[in-house]
């Protein structure tokens, strides 16, 4: 039944042409509707307050089955379609496609690229630090994938290239990056873990030379923690 805005009076001192306003069942915002419509509808329907929505979109909405679940992401409770929920092969909704997509890039398990200086870095630290627990490209800390972890000494790094400073695929892309990079901080902070940054951007390509100098780095740092 749709919600009448106005009083008994009102409606009796209108004129046929008159518009009454009345609220959407649907969306729940104020629309209008003349007197003539009105008692058309109340003809129709048969009853005294019939149905009423604000346009066809919300008409059609009213006819479709919508669930209360929380974003994957930020936890905010949204209202989604059932069948687009029953859709999502990984059964999660988001609020938006920024929550979408950090969601999907901090879970991916397929087609992780990793740099020619990422691979460099684990055949160099694998040999100077033979001895000692180095995890690679792992989600098993914080929930999200940390470049190099290393339990022993609740120390990561991250190995940040230049598409985490430039928007090189457009300003988008960069503040998902951003976004991502804040939570990995963020969630580090939470699990005692000392996160590093390591601003790789300088590195027009990758040479074994100019890699060194990342090397030593990484070296200094975890020697560090090691005394």
């Amino acid at each position: 039944m749709t919600t009448k805005l106005f009083t008994d009076k009102e409606f009796e001192d209108a004129h046929y042409t008159d518009l009454l306003r009345f609220e959407c069942e649907q969306c729940h915002n104020e629309f209008t509707r003349s007197k003539k419509a009105h008692n058309d509808a109340v003809a129709h329907a048969g009853v005294k307050n019939p149905s009423g929505y604000c346009s066809l979109q919300c008409l059609g909405d009213s006819h479709v089955t919508r669930v209360i679940c929380n974003c994957a992401q930020c936890g905010k409770e949204i209202s989604v379609r059932a069948a687009e929920r029953k859709k999502s092969k990984s059964g999660n909704s988001f609020c938006n496609s920024s929550c979408a997509a950090i969601y999907n890039n901090t879970h991916k398990t397929t087609g992780t690229r990793r740099s020619k200086l990422e691979a460099y870095l684990e055949e160099e630290l694998s040999v100077l630090y033979h001895d000692l627990d180095i995890i690679y490209n792992d989600k098993l800390a914080i929930g999200s994938e940390l470049d190099i972890y290393i339990p022993s000494l609740r120390l990561a790094f991250e190995i940040n290239g230049i598409y985490h400073y430039e928007p090189i695929h457009g300003q988008d892309r960069l503040d998902s990056i951003t976004v991502n990079d804040s939570h990995k901080f963020r969630d580090c902070l939470a699990n005692d873990i000392s996160l590093c940054v390591i601003d790789t951007s300088m590195q027009k390509r990758f040479t074994v030379k100019s890699s060194a100098e990342y090397v030593r780095i990484i070296c200094d740092i975890i020697d560090s923690a090691l005394s």
